[in-house]
């Protein structure tokens, strides 16, 4: 049986999906954008900012379902920007330590809201 997961730390879905669905000891977390769930809008400043929010944001839906980034086993990274790539990596590396789950990392023509970045992760139990 599926149990939706919600954080009220982490910003609302911004359409029709659940923040994280839990199934079978498998949490899947949607996409995280840079919103700051205080103010309902992008964290301010740039491109490391934001993605410092994103992996805080995972971190918030982590926690609401009994995770925490140890769990993940497979991350995807969208950026806008190719060239974001070493300062994703540098404060990924902040959240996540070896064995390091899983990643795919690539840009994207262009992301909700205008964001510059979003993540989002499997964990197990």
């Amino acid at each position: 049986m599926a149990k939706v997961i919600a954080s009220p730390l982490a910003p609302a879905a911004v359409g029709p999906y659940s923040q994280a669905i839990e199934a079978n000891g498998t949490l899947y977390v949607s996409g995280q954008l840079p919103i700051d769930a205080k103010t309902g809008e992008f964290v301010p400043g740039g491109v490391r900012e934001q993605i410092e929010m994103v992996f805080t944001n995972l971190g918030y839906v982590l926690r609401e379902a009994g995770y925490d980034y140890c769990n993940v086993v497979k991350t995807t990274v969208y950026l806008q920007n190719m060239s974001d790539f070493a300062t994703m990596n540098e404060i990924y590396a902040k959240y996540f330590s070896a064995p390091y789950p899983a990643r795919v990392a690539f840009q994207v023509a262009a992301l909700p809201k205008g964001a510059l970045v979003e993540a989002e992760v499997i964990a197990v139990k």
